[in-house]
């Protein structure tokens, strides 16, 4: 045999390997095999190391950021001030306790009748030794204080205005805060109700607010965590983002931590899953109540059920903004504070915190004291008579009408993702694609398992009744599919999904009580069983609700509120605001401390 012939013949034998590959691969095509992970040795795995994991927990006023090997994270204020491009530019700043529907005509209206339903509950609670509370009228306190004037302390407060002489292009956190009002700087909180701070007004939109967040992110881990910008590929990020979430928003973050910061790898997780874990728990009924927005949540074994999902817009601030109306209708002695002045506004968070509580035991009238310190301006001594004024403003958060406001969305649900445009394989496209993979997997098997001389036609008009059900089960498996990817709304008549919609909108336009969206929120659970254990672990996390006995006076109000049936079968309602594990950690920071139990 000649050498052409040979390698005439080793080509044959190629091509018929080929055809016998290519039948194998037919025969095999429509059977779903699991996708198994190569099998790497464990001496040539990556070890992951703890320091090198960046944790950011981004919070409307506060941000925490640190490695996963601190103790504590580094906290400082969200906030940026940027210098002005042009001069004679018009100063902008966001705001801070003010907000919109707060001076609507209804607004004092509502804010009464909030007070008085407040009042009323403060009354029907007996103290601890049976007695009823002896209501203390605002007029008794504000003849006291009307009569005080400051007394001068020093007459330098040796507090200074953020030096800008050198005009840097930005500052942050705390000197950002502190910037003179008169230096062409603009302030902005890139972070608003939990949600990316995006409006009409300067460096209002998506790209500018990422700007600032990337600024005021990068500035603390280089100055803060001592972490060159430029050493980030070797680091990985674990950011934290709310129960409702914008995945829009969450989309452009993680691009921007990956493709603008440089972190390797990255790891988006739930508030209220984190706070579980970073508890010690594997089940509870989160209750994040933070500066500006309080989220529930129910968490299961790790899950966040969805339907469970509650975001009222309302938190520490609006209770701080309550407590300065209530300081005036008592005759505050700081007549010259303005909810507009950041200054003001820290010096009302710091006499929240300090004098309010939500313990019945403490009545009648009492005296204090407090010392403000403004730049250029001497330090001065204010004397303050006060009495229900400290448990009027924290319950509140139970009955927020109190706030009075007006018009505006109080309470958000969990909604459907509208898909990403950007995301050809988003969860819209794996729904409406998956039912018809199985359909067209099952029809392929069916065809190959023929044997010769099968009549197609006489199969489809007596089919197996096995394949017959087997084709139902993928017909309903596809409906459904499209019904996921359409919503309720094609199912249902237009006059139904009216209604539905339309109580959605009721229920979204109500301010409910910090206990009601508890409840709200457990009955939401699927079965009895999650229910149960729903009530009997409540964790309290966040900033907005620590005040000398909450955790009885919340406990207290979820048992006197939920259903009888449940009240029989749960043994203990228990409100944890300081979990057994780390009691040090202080709760405000409890989602942060996620990673020392996962990583």
């Amino acid at each position: 045999m000649t050498q052409a012939e040979r390698e005439h013949e080793n080509g044959k034998e190629k091509e018929k390997e080929k055809d016998r590959e290519k039948e194998k691969e037919k025969e095999q095509r429509g059977v779903k095999r699991p996708i198994v992970p190569p099998i790497i040795p464990e001496s040539q795995q990556e070890q992951i190391q703890s320091n090198f994991i960046v944790v950011i927990n981004p919070g409307s006023r506060t941000l925490r950021i640190g490695r996963a090997t601190d103790t504590l994270p580094v906290s400082l204020p969200h906030v940026i001030a940027r210098r002005h491009k042009h001069t004679g530019q018009q100063r902008y700043e966001d705001l801070w306790l003010l907000r919109e529907g707060l001076n609507r005509p209804e607004s004092n209206e509502q804010r009464q009748n909030g007070l008085k339903m407040v009042d009323q509950a403060i009354w029907s609670k007996k103290m601890s030794n049976g007695a009823r509370r002896i209501p203390v009228s605002a007029d008794q306190a504000r003849a006291f204080n009307k009569q005080m004037r400051p007394a001068v302390l020093d007459p330098s407060s040796r507090v200074k205005w953020t030096n800008t002489s050198h005009h840097p292009e930005f500052l942050v956190g705390e000197e950002a805060l502190h910037v003179n009002p008169t230096d062409s700087y603009n302030i902005h909180w890139p972070i608003s109700r939990g949600q990316l701070n995006v409006h009409s007004g300067p460096n209002g939109s998506l790209v500018a607010v990422l700007a600032d967040l990337e600024t005021i992110w990068s500035h603390a881990i280089q100055k803060l965590l001592e972490i060159p910008l430029r050493d980030l590929k070797y680091y990985r990020c674990i950011l934290l983002v709310p129960d409702i979430y914008n995945r829009q928003h969450v989309k452009e973050l993680v691009n921007m931590l990956l493709m603008k910061m440089g972190f390797s790898a990255i790891v988006v997780h739930q508030e209220s899953v984190c706070a579980t874990f970073g508890s010690g728990l594997s089940s509870a009924c989160v209750v994040d109540v933070g500066d500006q927005k309080t989220s529930v949540c129910c968490v299961e074994d790790g899950v966040s059920h969805r339907n469970s999902r509650l975001c009222l817009a309302y938190g520490g601030s609006d209770v701080t903004r309550c407590f300065f109306w209530l300081l005036q209708r008592a005759g505050f002695p700081y007549r010259e504070c303005q909810l507009s002045s950041r200054l003001d506004c820290l010096l009302l968070q710091q006499l929240k915190e300090t004098f309010c509580h939500l313990d019945q035991d403490i009545s009648g009238l009492q005296d204090h004291e407090f010392r403000l310190r403004n730049p250029e301006s001497p330090a001065l001594l204010y004397q303050l008579r006060l009495g229900d004024e400290k448990l009027q403003a924290p319950m509140a958060l139970f009955y927020p009408a109190t706030f009075g406001i007006v018009g505006q969305k109080m309470t958000s649900l969990q909604q459907r993702s509208q898909g990403d445009p950007e995301d050809p394989h988003d969860e819209h496209y794996l729904l409406g694609t998956q039912s018809k993979q199985d359909q067209s997997a099952k029809a392929e098997r069916k065809g190959l398992s023929k044997p010769p001389g099968f009549d197609g036609e006489s199969s489809s008009q007596n089919p197996d009744p096995a394949d017959r059900g087997h084709s139902q089960d993928l017909d309903a498996g596809h409906s459904h599919s499209d019904c996921l990817m359409a919503g309720t709304d094609m199912e249902e008549p237009p006059s139904a999904l009216l209604s539905r919609k339309t109580a959605i909108s009721q229920f979204e336009g109500k301010a409910l009580g910090l206990d009601k969206a508890i409840l709200h929120s457990i009955d939401c659970c699927a079965s009895d069983e999650t229910k149960k254990k729903m009530y009997s672990s409540i964790l309290v996390v966040g900033g907005g609700l620590v005040f000398h006995r909450a955790q009885e006076f919340l406990q207290h109000r979820i048992l006197n509120k939920m259903p009888p049936s449940f009240r029989r079968v749960v043994e203990n309602v228990e409100v944890i605001t300081r979990p057994k594990v780390r009691r040090r950690i202080e709760k405000r920071k409890l989602k942060y401390k996620v990673y020392l139990l996962s990583v």
